[in-house]
């Protein structure tokens, strides 16, 4: 036990030199680490934990840009020998189109941590933020289902709403430049900014406890929409519960991640999120398991084949520089560029402000350092993510994961770049770590950023009312846009009854004035007229 403890001091001992070398030499002061009372240590425990927070983005983009078919056509389909070629209809089932799917959703996967891997790196190295971007869950849905649709069933192609993207993302890199994006953050009301990160930690919150990105204890209802699930067995079509609720064993796992979590919290371990996920996830690698992610079913037995791998690299080849713009004449286009842009510079410019205000880095002005360059990189990412194929860049609200465990520099940024550069090589370890180990995390998260709702000012219904819209329409409506837009909204209407009192003391104070005036010029006509007789 003596050595045990000597080499726990010894260990603590080395960080410290670490820590102190690294904060005095050159990289230490450009990333400011004392300046902001941090650590290298600590920024990489940061990035670690926003990292593992944000990695399902990997695989989820891929997963919902794939269904829109992507650069998939009715040529890549297989059709039999008595017949000369293969018809639209083909591309709903078929063998051939299927594969063509498969093969381009590994390009979505690299494409995607391609993408975070420069945004990350870029808001760290430029910007000094603790900030990790990533494709933004919304756009990607808007393409798959709206724009393009399931299997190329929708009015546009894969290629021409990548070149809306593109564009898009030069119109936000014009507005950053121009530093409008910065005053349109601080239009925003405080009471609606402030609710901002409770909103979204209540739709971080939500996400955790679905199915798909977290542990299941919400579901689909058809006559409440949602409900209490957990269930041992589900309908795949709806998702609603078809038998044994609560009797889920993924559930009760990802419970004891999330207890694991809370205990490490409120011991002050640090990485406690780490543990807990990395707990969930090698449990559910155990194959032979009720909690295992690799059933004895064909598409578990290929998820297991894929996973043994353990390195794999996968060269792009289909969705990379996938543009076409000869469609821009169309009306429709320019409707769908104007509704991305429009939200996105509500939801992206909110979230960063937002995360900014959750990491202190907020003055009495409402502005924060490295403000111009974020919004620059958050814009100009975007660009580069068109060009490899894959949706909008957008810092990533579980980027409060990392700020939670003490990021405060850039340095937790690069942290985040980096792992997305090894996860290049180590997709199949990445894509196997399942929702209900992420889940937990997500739902901490959304209990972190709840605090700030003791600065809003309940007593006054002006501040309490669109902060409550905010909180409640985010996660109710899953957008944060919307909430942002409603709380906003409603501030205004309640601001229209101090500016029309304004306005009405305001031309009382002209009327007095004409009217004294005008007493004035009166008397001085009468003075003159007794003088003149």
């Amino acid at each position: 036990m003596g050595r045990e403890l000597c080499a726990t001091g010894s260990f603590i001992k080395m960080e410290k030199k670490v820590n102190e070398a690294i904060s005095k030499s050159k990289v230490g002061k450009y990333f400011k680490l004392e300046a902001r009372k941090s650590t290298f240590t600590k920024e990489f425990r940061a990035g670690t934990a926003t990292f593992l927070t944000m990695a399902y983005i990997i695989t989820v983009n891929a997963s919902v840009l794939s269904d829109s078919g992507g650069t998939c056509s009715v040529s890549d389909c297989t059709f039999p020998a008595n017949q000369t070629h293969a018809t639209p209809d083909c591309m709903l089932n078929n063998e051939g189109y299927e594969k063509c799917v498969s093969k381009m959703r590994s390009d979505l996967i690299v494409g995607t941590a391609l993408a975070s891997m420069i945004g990350s790196f870029a808001m760290g190295l430029l910007a000094n933020l603790p900030l990790g971007l990533a494709p933004g869950m919304g756009p990607n849905a808007y393409l798959a289902y709206n724009l393009v649709g399931f299997h190329g069933s929708g009015k546009m192609s894969y290629q021409t709403v990548m070149a809306i993207f593109f564009v898009e993302g030069c119109a936000f890199l014009a507005i950053a430049v121009f530093g409008l994006r910065g005053r349109i953050a601080r239009f925003i009301p405080q009471p609606v900014r402030l609710a901002c990160a409770a909103g979204i930690g209540l739709f971080i919150a939500f996400v955790g406890l679905q199915a798909h990105q977290g542990v299941g204890l919400v579901g689909p209802d058809a006559s409440t929409l949602v409900t209490l699930t957990a269930c041992s067995s589900t309908n795949p079509l709806t998702g609603e519960c078809t038998g044994g609720k609560m009797q889920s064993p993924t559930f009760w796992l990802s419970s004891v991640g999330f207890i694991i979590m809370c205990y490490g919290l409120m011991k002050e371990i640090k990485g406690s999120m780490i543990y807990g996920i990395l707990f969930v996830t090698l449990i559910s690698w155990i194959r032979n398991t009720s909690v295992t992610i690799f059933p004895n079913t064909p598409s578990g037995n290929s998820s297991y084949e894929y996973f043994k791998k353990v390195v794999d690299f996968h060269k792009i080849e289909s969705t990379a520089g996938a543009l076409n713009f000869s469609h821009f004449n169309n009306g429709e286009v320019w409707m769908a560029l104007l509704t991305l842009l429009y939200i996105d510079v509500l939801a992206t410019t909110g979230t960063l402000y937002t995360m900014a205000e959750i990491g202190g880095f907020v003055n009495e002005k409402g502005e924060f350092e490295g403000e111009y360059t974020a919004y620059m990189v958050d814009a100009g990412s975007t660009i580069v993510a068109s060009t490899l194929g894959v949706s909008p860049i957008a810092t990533f609200v579980e980027s409060s994961a990392g700020i939670k465990e003490g990021g405060r520099t850039g340095i937790t940024a690069i942290v985040v770049g980096f792992y997305f550069l090894l996860s290049l090589f180590f997709t199949p370890l990445i894509a196997s770590v399942p929702p209900w180990a992420i889940g937990p995390s997500l739902v901490m998260v959304g209990v972190l950023m709840m605090k700030v709702v003791k600065d809003i000012d309940w007593n006054n219904i002006k501040h309490a009312v669109p902060a409550f819209v905010t909180m409640v329409l985010m996660p109710l409506t899953y957008s944060i846009s919307n909430g942002i837009i409603g709380g906003t909204g409603v501030y205004i209407a309640l601001s229209l009854y101090d500016s029309m009192v304004c306005w009405f003391k305001w031309l009382m104070r002209m009327k007095k004035m004409v009217v004294k005036e005008q007493n004035q010029v009166s008397a001085t006509i009468a003075e003159q007229s007794i003088e003149i007789f």
